[in-house]
C-alpha cells in the first residue's frame, strides 16, 4: 500500500514518518531571517509614520509601532523589550515583514518581564509575514487576517503576567471576529511551553472576540501547546486544515492534551484533509464540544 491510498476500512493510510522540520522541507534557522549584513540601530520604541517606508538591513534594539501604509520591514533583526516587536495600528494597511528575525530578551518585557506579540495586527487589513525567525514572545504572531508563510516560530518563553497567572502561549493566535482571510501556510510552529506554564496552542483559532471564519491552515509543521490546534469552535466557518504534519517532539499527541480541539466539522466550508502525525499516522479531529 502506498502513501495517500486508503486501507480496507476506507480510511486514509498512514504516510511516511518525518524526522524533523528541516529534514522534511519545513522552515528552520537556515531558511529564515536576514540574508544581508546588518547595521545597529538603537531605536527604542519607534513610531513609523511615513507611508511606503522600507526598513532594510537594520539590527534594531527596540520595537516598531506602525502608523502608516505600505511599510516594509525586510532583512532586519528586532530585539524588543516592548509589548511587541512590530505592531500595525488600526486604520492602516499594507505592512510586510519579510526575511527578518524578531525576538526579545526574556524577563525584560513590560508584562511582569514578559513580552506578548512578535508581530501584531490591530486592524482589519491583511499583513504579510514571511521567511521570519521568531522566538521568545508569548503569542508570537497575532492577527485575524493576514498571510503567514514560511516562518520558523520557536523557543517561546513562558512568563507570569501582571495578573499573577501564567500567560497563555501560542505560536499563532487569532481571537475571532475577523473580516478578512487568514492564511497560515508552510510554517514551522513550535510551542514547547509546559502545561503547567500556560501552554495554549501552536495555532490558536479562538472565538474570544467573535466568530472565527475564513482561515486556511495548510502544509505546516505543528508541535506543542495544550492542544496543537484550536480549530475555531462551534460557530466557525470557512476553515480549511490540509496537508499539515503534527509533530510528536514534545508530546505523543503533538499537544499535551491532544492534537486538535474545538473543530467544527459541520461548519459551512470547513474542510479537514490529509493531516498526519510526524510518525505517519493520519489525524482525525474530535468534534467541537
Amino acid at each position: 500500500m502506498t502513501a495517500g491510498t486508503s486501507d480496507a476500512s476506507g480510511q486514509p493510510a498512514a504516510k511516511a514518518a518525518c524526522a524533523s522540520p528541516g529534514a522534511c522541507g519545513f522552515p528552520d534557522a537556515r531558511t529564515t531571517g536576514p540574508r544581508i549584513p546588518l547595521r545597529p540601530h538603537r531605536t527604542g520604541y519607534m513610531a513609523v509614520r511615513t507611508n511606503g517606508m522600507v526598513i532594510r538591513g537594520w539590527d534594531i534594539t527596540g520595537s516598531l509601532d506602525i502608523y502608516a501604509n505600505d511599510v516594509t520591514v525586510i532583512d532586519t533583526r528586532i530585539t524588543s523589550d516592548n509589548w511587541w516587536g512590530i505592531n500595525l495600528r488600526a486604520g492602516y494597511h499594507g505592512l510586510r515583514v519579510l526575511h527578518s528575525t524578531i525576538t526579545a530578551v526574556a524577563g525584560k518585557g513590560p508584562d511582569n518581564g514578559g513580552v506578548d506579540y512578535a508581530v501584531s495586527n490591530m486592524g482589519t487589513s491583511s499583513i504579510e509575514v514571511g521567511w521570519c525567525d521568531v522566538s521568545v514572545f508569548g503569542d508570537a504572531l497575532a492577527m485575524g487576517q493576514g498571510d503567514i508563510h514560511d516562518n520558523y516560530v520557536h523557543d517561546i518563553a513562558p512568563f507570569i503576567n501582571k495578573g499573577g497567572e501564567w500567560q497563555h502561549t501560542n505560536a499563532v493566535i487569532s481571537s475571532g471576529g475577523n473580516t478578512g482571510h487568514l492564511t497560515i501556510r508552510h510554517n514551522t510552529l513550535l510551542n514547547p511551553t509546559s502545561l503547567k506554564q500556560g501552554a495554549s496552542g501552536s495555532i490558536g483559532l479562538f472565538a474570544d472576540s467573535g466568530v472565527v471564519r475564513n482561515v486556511t491552515v495548510d502544509d505546516n509543521w505543528i508541535a506543542g501547546g495544550a492542544y496543537a490546534l484550536y480549530g475555531g469552535d462551534t460557530g466557525a466557518t470557512g476553515i480549511t486544515v490540509t496537508n499539515n504534519v503534527f509533530s510528536t517532539e514534545y508530546h505523543p499527541a503533538s499537544g499535551g492534551y491532544g492534537t486538535v480541539a474545538h473543530w467544527n466539522a459541520d461548519g459551512t466550508g470547513n474542510l479537514w484533509r490529509n493531516n498526519r502525525m510526524s510518525d505517519g499516522r493520519p489525524v482525525r479531529p474530535e468534534p467541537a464540544s
